[in-house]
């Protein structure tokens, strides 16, 4: 038979019960293989069960204590009750010299404290028992999740001041460097909110009227690498500039802000929006393309038509974002009707425009005039398709040099490489 003798408000700290007639420490610690939190019992006294109910600073101490010897008996293994006893009266009943010595011998779990109100300076040097004076019953476990953060940090030598952590605080990046940036003026200090937002400022006149484009080669929500390091590389600059005080963290999550909101609007903007900028003319001078079909390197195949509501550009770029893949980065552009085509090779930056040079006749093989050239990422790609969508292949002669030789056309494709 099992009495609750005594348990604290907070259902995590130990609690001490009676099991036939014996005083014991209650904990649920670890998991096991199911996942589920597993329980440990240990035998206690009276005179242990009475610093417990009078003083939480040492049942505290005891949880910090005790929990190592949980973790180390994983999810099947036993408690070493042994060594979880010989700890009571060190805890409980010594001095509070003795105990800040025996904490200096043993593992014990920092977060336990750090949650329950601990001092963390104290803490940090070795001072347990005056670090817990103004310990809580209820824990704050977000003081645990800063207090992990900030251990990290210092273990790459990076020391916040109090505007950098509330910059970090703002973007919502104090806790975790990968969380996706925003917005979070409620989370900081406001006597400081000003001089966050002075620092925000600054990004946003930097990089004002740049954009990070979609890269279809990587799917329908893929951004232009290239754009997104352009804007981030101003945004640094600018504000390391205006405010040289801050570390290299705070600077980071303001230009990686600035970097997802910019990529956000790219993605919100409707493709053939996107595509306007650089496709304006589509329907103007390029209207003698009344039909372009669209190819991959696995069979897949789209037809556009002048009298559809998109633009052609906007319809390949579609094509490409759905269908591009590791083992897909082979698209082609075709005009039947004049004979011309633009082939794009996503795996080696390049492009070859292909003109019909004579048709065949009487069961021979039509003759083609086939040109390579190298691009420069995705902002390259996007301006050779709209041109070839304006004005066919002709319209490509002023974004060479083209090389007919193969072999010309490798080397210099080699030299880019390297360099």
């Amino acid at each position: 038979m099992t009495e609750i003798v005594f348990t604290r408000s907070s259902g995590w700290i130990p609690s001490v019960i009676r099991e036939d007639g014996e005083l014991k420490l209650m904990l649920a610690a670890g998991a096991d293989a199911n996942h589920e939190p597993r329980t440990f019992t240990f035998p206690i006294g009276e005179a242990h069960l009475a610093v417990i109910r009078e003083d939480l600073p040492r049942h505290l101490l005891l949880w910090s204590a005790v929990l190592p010897l949980c973790d180390a008996a994983g999810t099947r293994g036993w408690l070493d009750e042994n060594a979880a006893v010989a700890l009571l009266d060190p805890v409980l009943l010594s001095s509070p010299v003795d105990v800040n010595a025996l904490f200096r011998r043993i593992r014990w779990d920092r977060s336990r404290l750090v949650a329950h109100g601990a001092d963390i300076d104290l803490l940090e040097r070795g001072q347990v028992c005056e670090a817990m004076r103004a310990a809580t019953e209820g824990p704050d476990e977000k003081r645990v999740q800063e207090y992990h953060a900030d251990r990290r940090r210092t273990e790459r030598g990076v020391v916040l001041g109090p505007l950098d952590a509330e910059i970090l605080r703002y973007t919502g990046q104090y806790l975790h460097g990968a969380t996706v940036p925003r917005r979070m003026p409620d989370a900081v200090d406001p006597a400081l909110l000003p001089q966050v937002m002075r620092v925000i400022a600054t990004a946003e006149q930097a990089c004002a009227g740049m954009r990070i484009g979609l890269d279809p080669r990587r799917g329908n929500r893929a951004t232009d690498k290239r754009d997104w390091d352009r804007v981030a590389a101003t945004v640094d600059a600018a504000v390391r500039r205006a405010h040289p005080e801050l570390v290299d963290d705070a600077v980071r999550t303001v230009s990686f802000l600035m970097c997802s909101e910019a990529a956000d609007r790219s993605r919100s903007t409707p493709v053939d929006d996107e595509e306007a900028a650089d496709d304006h003319a589509d329907l103007g001078a390029g209207a003698k393309k009344t039909a372009l079909s669209f190819t991959d390197d696995k069979g897949g195949k789209k037809k556009w038509l002048r009298d559809g509501p998109r633009t052609a550009s906007a319809e390949f770029w579609e094509f490409v974002a759905d269908r591009s893949a590791a083992d897909n980065e082979v698209f082609t552009i075709e005009d039947e009707e004049m004979g011309e085509g633009i082939q794009l090779h996503f795996y080696a930056d390049s492009i070859a425009r292909i003109t019909t040079v004579r048709h065949g006749e009487a069961g021979s093989d039509p003759q083609y005039q086939v040109e390579y050239s190298l691009v420069d990422g995705i902002g390259g790609y996007r301006n050779l398709v709209s041109a070839f969508v304006r004005g066919g292949c002709a319209a490509l002669e002023q974004h060479g040099p083209w090389m007919s030789d193969v072999a010309e056309f490798e080397r210099a494709r080699r030299r880019r490489d390297a360099r």
